[in-house]
């Protein structure tokens, strides 16, 4: 009796290690590859799969998209400049079938085939390119890899260019340059200001002469602004002094007419020097002088 309990204890651990073994669990974002005796017998979707132990064997391949960062390479660009460019790159499978036949390690193999296309391309293009063009390097970077990466049923969905590292003797030179395009444009910009200020002040003066008040108008405006500050200081504008020289000249030229025009008056007389009551005063010789 103790046996036989043995031995069904036995088989029952053998039937849950066989069941343990026997199932498989394919999750949602996988799918399963099986292969029995070596050869493959065809894949299996998300869920409860069941499989022959020591005869079947199922490898489950991730759906998802994958993450690689592509190293820092240093990349010598047609304008012989040299660069360090690194990358990230995205990708999934497509064909589980043809990611486990097709090739062994379809991560390592992305990774080192990206790199080789990144330093390919990029050396194609001069720095100017390369800094401007990013948008075109990464569409020429994917579509040589889609080429290579569709045989081992993988498809790159996105390559962007992620840093890319100068020497510092070219920062310097592109900041001097940046800087000496900034002053022309800010040269330009002013020359522009000043050719505008400069009509515009013809517009004013022509109105000006033809209304010889706003002048006037203006010179009091400005009399205001500077007392704004309580300032002490006096300023007399040069159109009034002219005008205060206008008034004076006609002013004199007023009284010379009317002197022109008045009658001749007779001579007043002049009295006579009376010397009977003049005082003697002695001169310094000892005679005496008439004062």
């Amino acid at each position: 009796m103790a046996a036989l309990i043995v031995v069904l204890v036995v088989v029952a651990v053998l039937v849950l290690i066989g069941l343990a073994m026997a199932i498989r669990i394919v999750r949602q974002f996988e799918n399963g590859v099986l292969f029995r005796f070596g050869r493959l017998v065809g894949t299996r979707g998300p869920g409860l799969r069941f499989i022959i132990p020591f005869v079947d064997v199922l490898h489950r391949i991730s759906l998802r998209i994958v993450t690689m960062p592509i190293q820092s390479q240093g990349i010598i660009t047609q304008d012989n400049v040299s660069v360090d460019v690194s990358a990230v790159a995205y990708f999934r499978v497509v064909d589980a079938v043809k990611s486990v036949i097709a090739i062994e390690n379809v991560n390592s193999a992305i990774d080192q085939i990206a790199q080789t296309t990144l330093r390919k391309v990029v050396g194609q293009h001069t720095l100017d390119e390369t800094l401007s063009e990013t948008d075109r390097i990464n569409l020429d970077i994917r579509q040589i890899l889609d080429v290579t990466t569709t045989e081992w049923g993988v498809e790159v969905t996105l390559v962007e260019l992620k840093d890319i590292q100068l020497p510092e003797s070219m920062k310097r030179a592109m900041a001097r340059q940046a800087e000496a395009e900034r002053e022309k444009r800010s040269k330009i910009i002013n020359a522009e200001g000043e050719s505008l200020a400069a009509a515009a002040l013809g517009d004013a003066s022509d109105t000006m002469m033809a209304h010889p008040l706003a002048l006037q108008l203006r010179n009091l405006q400005s009399l205001v602004e500077i007392g704004v500050d309580k300032n002490t200081t006096v300023v007399f504008p040069a159109p009034l002094m002219s005008t205060i020289g206008d008034l004076g000249a006609f002013l004199a030229r007023e009284a010379n007419a009317a002197a022109a025009t008045a009658p001749p008056s007779s001579p007043t007389p002049v009295p006579a020097l009376d010397l009977t009551n003049s005082a003697r005063v002695p001169a310094p010789n000892g005679t005496t002088e008439t004062k």
